[in-house]
């Protein structure tokens, strides 16, 4: 049977939104996400992280405390990942209004300034080395989903990074460059441990139909070494495409028809237990048979799958979420023995679906 925490919002926290799992040493595991204050709930509202811990496995949890408090006007998105040297690696998006810009002109795809920072601890999260930024050029938006950090086998460690398209805004006589949502999709590289990176040597350009580009990637390194990588589209499905050497150049984008898909985004990992590839999505195949309301934004139902022949086919299809007026997304994923961790925005009806969070334990078979 599953076990079920929720962190619904409330008064002077109208938003409690997506995060990331790690196992500490003592066997206890931490969950950090972006806890609102304040009224806004919007993805540039005030926010904190902050963290919870559970010492049974998930089923139960502690109150929270300060991770990372607010050093711009947002700080979300956050990804947890134990490196191969044994540190632990945080990373968050920062957003702070551009130059110039008031509150109420500033959209997310104009007039913040949005980029990805990491910091360290040697101790198992008692301490942090001071936040670095990543991207480290000129005010623009990147966009890096949550629980997105990959190291892989030779130690090379990937963020995957989607920027928008410029586009002429008009502001009275003048004209300023602000973004729009259609996404290019990039990965940011480190081969040495976290303390430099770069920027891949291509990036995956989406097919001029798809009107959104492509958004929020993820990646998982499959058994024969090369890299697969995911992209939300407009397009009704995701995309995916292959890395032959370490997500530096990829092969043509094609559109995974296995994962039918609103624009919203698609979460992987491999199961430690027996090397299954497993997969977390809004699956909107008709079979499930499901009539989606507006306020759901088409992120129901949440479906799992799974696959043993590295992402050929699928298989074990089986609905996590299905109300039909809520929605379902930006999913962390951990794996701790027999069961699965999942922490998945889950609000709807009159509100948000980002405004609430759940945490759900699955017991394998």
């Amino acid at each position: 049977m599953d076990t079920v925490y929720n962190l619904p919002h409330g008064e002077g926290n109208p938003r409690n939104s997506e995060g990331a799992f790690v196992k500490l040493n003592d066997g206890s595991i931490m969950y950090a996400y972006t806890r609102y204050n304040g009224s806004v709930h919007l993805d540039c509202g005030r926010a904190d992280i902050v963290a919870i811990k559970s010492s049974d496995g998930g089923r139960t949890w502690s109150d929270y405390t300060m991770l990372q408090p607010n050093r711009a006007d947002n700080v979300m998105s956050v990804s947890l990942l134990r490196l191969l040297d044994g540190r632990i690696m945080f990373m968050f998006l920062e957003k702070s209004l551009m130059s110039g810009v008031k509150p109420s002109e500033a959209n997310d795809h104009w007039g913040i300034d949005c980029r990805p920072w990491v910091c360290y601890s040697s101790d198992d999260g008692k301490t942090w080395t001071e936040p670095m930024d990543v991207a480290r050029y000129i005010q623009t938006y990147i966009v890096v989903n949550n629980d997105r950090l990959v190291q892989l086998k030779s130690g090379r460690i990937i963020i995957p990074a989607a920027i928008p398209h410029l586009v002429p805004v008009q502001n009275g006589a003048d004209v300023r460059y602000g973004t729009s949502p259609r996404g290019d999709a990039f990965y940011f590289i480190s081969d040495d441990g976290g303390k430099t990176w770069r920027e891949s040597k291509e990036c995956c350009y989406p097919p001029h139909g798809v009107a959104t580009g492509f958004q929020e990637p993820g990646v998982i390194e499959l058994a024969d070494g090369r890299i697969m990588s995911w992209y939300r589209t407009s397009s009704g499905y995701q995309y995916k495409a292959f890395s032959d050497d370490g997500g530096d150049t990829w092969s043509a984008p094609e559109i995974a028809y296995e994962f039918p898909s609103p624009a919203a985004p698609l979460s992987m990992k491999r199961d430690p237990r027996n090397g299954d590839l497993v997969a977390i999505w809004d699956d909107i195949d008709p079979r499930w048979n499901i009539q989606q309301k507006p306020s759901s934004w088409m992120r129901t139902p949440l479906v799992m799958a799974r696959s043993s022949d590295e992402g050929r086919t699928w298989h074990g299809h089986r609905k996590l979420e299905e109300l039909p007026d809520h929605g379902y997304c930006y999913i962390a994923m951990l794996f701790d023995g027999d069961a699965l961790l999942l922490a998945y925005c889950c609000g709807g009806g009159e509100d948000s679906v980002l405004q609430d969070l759940r945490i759900r334990r699955i017991e394998l078979e």
